[in-house]
């Protein structure tokens, strides 16, 4: 059975089990905050962590400030893109008494975790990695140390809560792998620290760009959630269609046609192909304008109440400085233990 296989299995049972008895687990997840959350993030990993929080699992989100310098020169946006982040967690859903939203820059003892656990991989064990490849290739620049060691940063942020539950897409099960590696053998070297943490694998779609491709921050062919109703009609009108009236679903041959299908048949809950049966020779046109009202019909509650966050002038960095300080009692903890188990305390 391929390492896929083994995966889907356990995270199965793993639905059973969380369902059951969601207090045995603790989730650790998160993005790198490099630009606005949209589309493709509610769909692809908002949605399961709200549901999850509800469930009553012990949530932690990381905003990843730190790997955000992993494969850029600048970080002179990342201040706006956390708070941009929060406002969407909170307008979307996440409770900040229930989930720990916090910032890896704010965390030291999480970061210190990171020189212990370089000496428990190897160098080609790093190479291997499919995202240090990716994030390579599109980088076009030489392999810095920081993009290198990246999954080891990864695990430090599944481990310095003992997390032992992360929601993941196929493409990051190699991240949840090594993270496993580190936890055992850091086990075995020094004593029992660690959960062995499980992934989660999430039923989630891959929300299609405006061009077809992966809808992605770097692309910029997203739907932000923080746009406005007219900003967003103008982004989706911008959208590259072709001349055939006839409207027909064709990831393959009709990228910009399928994508704009793809959206709002999410939106609407829709099968895309319904939707275009239904529009038969309206045009791209007709297509663009269904797009636009099932889009801000479907965030137009999320925007309100971001808006109504945002008018308040503490709240963002009062969720960050709360949930920043129980990250800061969870790392020092753990912290403590690895000093304990290493041999490295001498007070």
């Amino acid at each position: 059975m391929d390492s896929f296989s083994v995966a889907e299995r356990r995270s199965a049972e793993l639905v059973h089990d969380i369902a059951k008895t969601p207090k045995r687990f603790r989730m650790l997840t998160g993005e790198r905050p490099t630009g606005a959350l949209h589309l493709g993030h509610y769909f692809g990993s908002v949605i399961e962590r709200i549901r999850l929080q509800g469930l009553g699992v012990e949530s932690f989100l990381i905003l990843a400030d730190y790997q955000v310098i992993t494969d850029r020169d600048s970080m002179t946006r990342v201040r706006e893109y956390v708070r941009g982040a929060v406002l969407d967690y909170l307008a979307a859903g996440m409770d900040p008494q229930r989930t720990t939203i916090f910032t890896h820059s704010s965390v030291p003892a999480l970061n210190q975790l990171l020189l212990p656990f370089l000496s428990l991989v190897t160098e080609a064990e790093l190479h291997r990695n499919p995202t240090v490849k990716s994030e390579l290739a599109a980088s076009g620049r030489a392999l810095s140390g920081l993009l290198l060691t990246y999954p080891v940063h990864q695990a430090a942020d599944i481990l310095f809560c003992k997390g032992n539950l992360v929601p993941v897409g196929k493409d990051n099960l190699p991240h949840i792998e090594l993270t496993r590696v580190i936890a055992r053998r850091f086990n075995e070297r020094y004593g029992s620290v660690f959960p062995v943490p499980d992934a989660l694998l999430t039923a989630t779609p891959e929300v299609p760009g405006l061009d077809g491709r992966k809808m992605s921050k770097s692309y910029g062919n997203a739907i932000a959630l923080g746009m406005s109703a007219d900003e967003t009609a103008a982004t989706i009108r911008r959208t590259v269609t072709d001349s055939e009236r006839r409207i027909t679903f064709d990831p393959e041959t009709r990228p910009g046609i399928s994508a704009l299908l793809s959206t709002a048949g999410l939106c609407l809950q829709e099968d895309p192909r319904l939707i275009a049966d239904r529009l038969g020779d309206a045009g791209s046109g007709a297509l663009k304008a269904l797009t636009i009202e099932a889009v801000n019909e479907f965030l137009a509650g999320h925007r309100e109440r971001r808006a109504e966050f945002a008018a308040d002038p503490g709240l963002i960095s009062e969720v960050l400085a709360r949930g920043n300080e129980r990250a800061n009692v969870e790392a020092a903890a753990t912290f403590d233990q690895v000093r304990q188990a290493m041999g490295t305390v001498y007070g």
